[in-house]
């Protein structure tokens, strides 16, 4: 294990579904000794891939967790992410990115930047990631690296610049150029172990002389050294990979690599690059918050001698109990330790430290600063920071989208219902995307989550890992409730008891407003309502909107102003304020227009051009607005926006339209009001409901 922090790498591998990461990551792990032999993610031997652990994902195909791992290459400490493609399990992805230093963007050499691709690359921004690009898949039918490296530019906003250009496509990939060296590299053996550097192919000279000259254009914005040695054309490899590493590392610059993991070419020179352009954990600036200094901004160090301060950023309940993942920040910790969990003040002792390696681990002594170990037995939440008792410092959250899809779920008899609580108790704590609360009016437990696949994986996990029979409702969507014009309140509490009564008059207005879910404004002058009621008002505001009057959905979107009132010298209180504030809520909503707002999905469905019109009138059928079409090689890209509620059995009716052959992705996207016709039905159903 490296001490040398210059030369630990921190690294998550992203992108669109089925781009081809864990066959990447399956590589990289061969190629540095980790593994003996390559498995596939779909492979006839059924081993599946060293990555995907779960039997679920081993039988799907698909990375539903993110698995951690350690490698070494040229003296160089690697530690990786693979994380999921689809959209679902975005919270896995969000997470791996907020405690990792860098980033490997793949894209499919023939798909492009897909929605998913998209994503990814605004949560890398959000947390400031450097990123490399990898075009994979160039020994595909329809690769175009070139082509995509455009739609980098163009959609992710991103200064992409090719440090390789492929020798040959699709079937006839032999290798790559490298334009830093001006070498052809081929990979020779069965698995493309043995490098073997020749000089470029006289039919690639021009195009790798052209591309290097805009290499060189690029890279020299970063450096003033290497932009006069470009000018006297003595430009040296060791002045051209300083300046791309210091245009990746202030996000001006993203180095593109070409390759493909499946057939085994350009994965060690990916390797190579991720040492020498992603950052080390002393390249990046990380903050935390001082508690005990009004939440000031430190900057965390990577001094060892300084105290700890660690993120519990994942959990998982293994089979040995609950595995924390932590990525430490500043300091060392060491087996035998006590922590404090900074959220709870609570003191806990480190008594075994382990190394991942996907779902085998290896027992350590300390963890030093910039390193991803996981701790047992520690209770916490994912987002806990933990520090010695010399600080109070937190790190900042990561963010969580809010879930927009709910099944009722039952379990058949007594013995499935002790097992269905202990898994629900699990996997909201692992996974903060993911709720469940049970329904006052009908007694069923309900479990929210980010999609259709999402809420389908954690009932079959239930009944694999817990067994738990459940039996699943019809799925719901997540409505919400606002306003749509400016109303006035004024509306007085009055209750006489034997004794002292209850008193409060609330006065003001509410307002649509376009970002955030709620603001409370207080405009009282004068001390109509004393000072300390004026948080019971709010208070009493957030209850009246736990639930509307229309769909009994939340409402979200609204701003509330109090600016008058009146109290009681003895019958004024903290309740009665809030009861003020509920009735004075319920009287300006009514006036307000309030509409039900529903989630929109982000679709993109891909399939052959010959069903592009089957494709955008089922899409029109669910009430679907075509945002573009894009064609490429006979396959068309439909992108729309679509409600939620009008995409379940979406993919049953895709199959049979396309003989199988077209697939979609879809992410949330805004909420928006639902048409006259369809409010009618959801507040007939809630009403219905009701009876």
């Amino acid at each position: 294990m490296s001490e040398d922090l210059t030369k630990v790498r921190n690294i998550g591998i992203s992108a669109h579904i089925d781009s081809g990461k864990t066959t990447l990551t399956e590589r990289i792990l061969y190629y540095t000794n980790r593994i003996h032999s390559i498995h596939e993610v779909r492979g006839k031997d059924g081993v599946g891939a060293k990555m995907d652990s779960m039997e679920l994902e081993k039988e799907r195909g698909i990375t539903i967790a993110s698995a951690a791992t350690y490698t070494e290459w040229k003296d160089h400490q690697i530690n990786i992410i693979d994380t999921p493609g689809h959209v679902d399990f975005t919270i896995e992805v969000e997470r791996a990115l907020r405690v990792l230093d860098g980033a490997v963007l793949i894209l499919c050499s023939v798909g492009g930047v897909q929605s998913q691709s998209i994503t990814v690359n605004r949560q890398m921004t959000r947390y400031k990631v450097p990123r490399i690009v990898f075009i994979n898949k160039c020994d595909r039918t329809g690769a175009n690296p070139m082509r995509v490296t455009e739609q980098v530019r163009d959609k992710l906003r991103l200064n992409a610049v090719l440090m390789q250009i492929p020798i040959g496509l699709e079937a006839e990939l032999e290798g790559v150029v490298d334009l830093v060296t001006m070498k052809a590299i081929y990979f020779d053996g069965e698995n493309g172990d043995d490098l073997r550097e020749e000089e470029i192919p006289e039919n690639l000279r021009d195009e790798a002389e052209a591309r290097r000259e805009e290499l060189l254009d690029a890279a020299s914005m970063f450096s003033d050294e290497l932009m006069e040695a470009a000018l006297e054309g003595t430009a040296t490899q060791e002045l051209i990979i300083e300046a791309v590493r210091r245009g990746t590392l202030s996000l001006g610059m993203a180095p593109v690599f070409v390759g493909s993991a499946y057939k085994n070419k350009g994965v060690q020179p990916m390797l190579d690059a991720v040492n020498a352009y992603l950052p080390s954990p002393m390249d990046i600036e990380n903050i935390a918050l001082d508690l005990d200094n009004e939440e000031a901004e430190v900057k965390t160090s990577s001094d060892p001698d300084d105290p700890l301060v660690a993120l519990a950023f994942k959990l998982e309940d293994g089979r040995y109990g609950q595995l924390t993942y932590v990525r430490t920040y500043q300091g060392i910790i060491r087996k035998g330790d006590s922590i404090i969990n900074v959220r709870t003040g609570k003191k806990v002792k480190v008594g075994r430290l382990v190394r991942m390696h996907s779902d085998e681990m290896e027992d350590i002594e300390a963890s030093h600063s910039g390193d991803i170990v996981a701790l047992f037995g520690v209770d916490c939440a994912s987002g806990d920071t933990f520090c010695f008792d010399k600080i109070n410092y937190s790190m900042s959250s990561m963010h969580v989208p809010e879930p927009v899809i709910s099944l009722a779920i039952n379990p058949v008899d007594s013995k499935a219902q002790g097992n269905m609580s202990k898994a629900l108790n699990r996997f909201t704590k692992e996974d903060p995307t993911f709720k469940t609360y049970v329904d006052d009016e009908t007694g069923d437990t309900i479990i929210s989550g980010m999609g259709e696949l999402h809420l389908d994986v954690y009932v079959e996990r239930m009944k694999r890992e817990y067994a738990a029979e459940v039996e699943v409702g019809a799925p719901q969507v997540s409505y919400r409730e606002t306003i749509t014009q400016r109303a006035d309140f004024d509306y007085t509490h009055k209750k006489q008891t034997g004794g002292s009564g209850q008193y409060g008059r609330v006065a003001g207005y509410m307002e649509p407003m376009e970002e955030g879910d709620y603001e409370f404004v207080d405009e009282i002058v004068g001390g109509s309502i004393p000072r300390e009621f004026i948080s019971s008002c709010d208070k009493g505001f957030r209850k009246a909107m736990v639930k509307g009057t229309l769909a009994e959905a939340p409402i979200a979107g609204v701003k509330v102003v109090i600016n008058d009132g009146a109290s009681h010298s003895v019958d004024s209180s903290d309740v009665a304020f809030q009861q003020a504030a509920v009735g004075a809520f319920r009287q300006g909503y009514a006036k307000a227009q309030p509409v039900i707002m529903e989630p929109i999905m982000k679709v993109s469905v891909e399939g052959p051009s010959e069903f592009q019109g089957s494709i955008m009138g089922s899409l029109n059928q669910r009430r679907g607005i075509i945002l573009g079409t894009t064609e490429e090689n006979e396959y068309t890209v439909v992108d729309a926006e679509v409600p939620l509620s009008e995409m379940f059995g979406y993919s049953t009716d895709l199959r049979s339209l396309t003989q199988g052959k077209a697939e979609f992705t879809m992410e949330f996207a805004a909420y928006r009001p639902v048409p006259k016709n369809v409010a009618e039905e959801v507040i007939k159903a809630r009403q219905k409901k009701d009876k």
